[in-house]
């Protein structure tokens, strides 16, 4: 892996892990900075069209989880063989797989936006909003989801750079679509010379172009790779590594599912609440997405890392490695709780001039910022999870996260109670706590790793040669 090559060894075998995990995990940190300023830029100049079309954005991105939950499903996948591939000098398997997860991608993009080309409207109303807010939001939906193939393609050929021990070029792409996608925002929402203004429209129109122009790039930068660039003949469908992909993924795309439908249903009980404390929900969750971009770097070295050390058959150096990414992210997260804490309301103030609207955000980011240290360990160690195969248990655990507390509390909190948006955010922050304790004492007693399953299709693409050697050589 490339970006461990450029370490040199020293006498501290513990410092050059750390070394390691830091430049996987920063790149991966930057390019979730970048996705989350496309959320962030997209809900600022949304915000200024007005609340009800932040409602819209907000509800419809609702819905969009679940189909980012297929997608990133694949992708947990697609990372996950790759790494384990690698780690035991597969390269060929590794490239397979990548071809193979791709089409499998393009395959869910297409039925995704069949099913909204058709179904948008009742699905949103689902949701349960105003007329007001579903008019915007069918149209909105309808633009940024019917093309959802480049969704999947995003996701998915992100994971495979990944997977490959390249998180540098996916940070590039990050950075590129997000220039893009900021000035055709101003330019399309508000109308620029002879562009006319097309509010809403312009927003979701911004996001497809970007989205478009990501997918091409990532396809360039696969290209460039000589461990994974494509081959003709992998094009073909092996439905052996489509069950496997499919295996492997679907607890993790359950896992997602569960997450975005128990989601849906709290989300109801927020809208419930009005359309001014949505507005201020969804704001909020704009604000403390940023937090999560290093938690979602050091879950994808935690991936990685753990995925190569299972291939290469180094179980301990997997828990160590899951562990620093653990502990580093912590501190890491504990020091955006404290910006949460000091300046959410400050930053609330950029997007609402309504004083009621800014103390609901700041109280939302107070209660989250108590609760980074918890979505710290949830992160890495679920990363860590689906790195050593065990994809099921997140999904079991997230299903009972969802369900028996979170949801359940957000109704007694936030509605029976009283305590609105106070009581939404306190739910939230208790299934994170739950579900993070419950993933250390796993980790604690060691039986969190699975073995990598056996590759049904190795007689198509055999060892080689150069991937025997390879294998003595790439152990961490």
């Amino acid at each position: 892996m490339k970006s461990e090559e450029a370490i040199p060894s020293t006498a501290n075998p513990m410092r050059d892990k750390v070394k390691i995990a830091l430049v996987l995990a920063l790149p991966a940190v930057a390019e979730n900075f970048f996705q989350t300023i496309l959320g962030f830029v997209d809900t600022y100049f949304v915000s200024k069209i007005g609340l009800v079309e932040v409602t819209a954005v907000g509800v419809t991105n609702a819905l969009l989880a679940i189909y980012f939950a297929l997608f990133m499903a694949v992708g947990v996948a697609v990372n996950v063989m790759i790494s384990n591939s690698l780690g035991a000098g597969k390269v060929e398997r590794a490239r397979h797989i990548s071809q193979q997860g791709i089409l499998l991608a393009i395959l869910l993009g297409i039925l995704s936006g069949i099913v909204t080309l058709f179904f948008a409207e009742p699905l949103l109303r689902l949701m349960g909003i105003e007329e007001e807010v579903l008019e915007v939001g069918v149209v909105y939906f309808r633009i940024v989801a019917i093309p959802s193939v480049f969704m999947a393609l995003m996701f998915v050929l992100g994971s495979i750079l990944r997977g490959a021990g390249d998180t540098n070029s996916p940070m590039k792409v990050s950075i590129i679509i997000n220039v893009i996608n900021a000035g055709l925002d101003y330019i399309l929402i508000f109308g620029f010379l002879f562009i006319p203004s097309l509010g809403i429209v312009g927003a979701a129109l911004a996001t497809v172009v970007a989205r478009i122009v990501g997918s091409l790039l990532m396809f360039r930068y696969i290209g460039r790779n000589d461990t994974i660039a494509f081959r003709k003949d992998f094009w073909r469908i092996d439905w052996g590594h489509q069950k496997e992909l499919l295996q492997l993924g679907s607890p993790a795309a359950g896992e997602r599912l569960v997450m975005r439908i128990g989601q849906v249903l709290y989300f109801g009980f927020v809208v419930a609440l009005g359309t001014n404390t949505f507005a201020a929900h969804q704001i909020a969750g704009n604000i403390e997405i940023f937090s999560y971009m290093i938690g979602y770097g050091f879950a994808t070295a935690a991936t990685i890392l753990v995925g190569r050390q299972i291939g290469a058959g180094n179980i301990q150096e997997a828990k160590t490695y899951a562990k620093i990414c653990t502990v580093i992210t912590i501190i890491g997260m504990s020091f955006t709780a404290i910006l949460l804490f000091v300046l959410g309301e400050w930053v609330g103030s950029f997007f609402s001039e309504d004083p009621v609207v800014i103390g609901e955000i700041g109280t939302a980011l107070k209660t989250s910022a108590v609760f980074q240290p918890f979505l710290a360990v949830l992160l890495v160690l679920t990363g860590a999870f689906q790195g050593a195969n065990n994809t099921k248990f997140p999904m079991y655990l997230t299903a009972v996260g969802m369900w028996a507390i979170r949801t359940v509390l957000v109704y007694v909190l936030a509605v029976q109670m009283e305590w609105g948006i106070l009581g939404v955010w306190i739910a939230i922050g208790v299934d994170i706590a739950a579900r993070a304790v419950v993933l250390l004492f796993v980790m604690w007693k060691g039986k969190w790793i699975k073995s990598e399953r056996k590759d049904p299709t190795h007689r198509s693409h055999p060892e080689t040669l150069k991937e025997k050697s390879s294998r003595c050589v790439n152990n961490y």
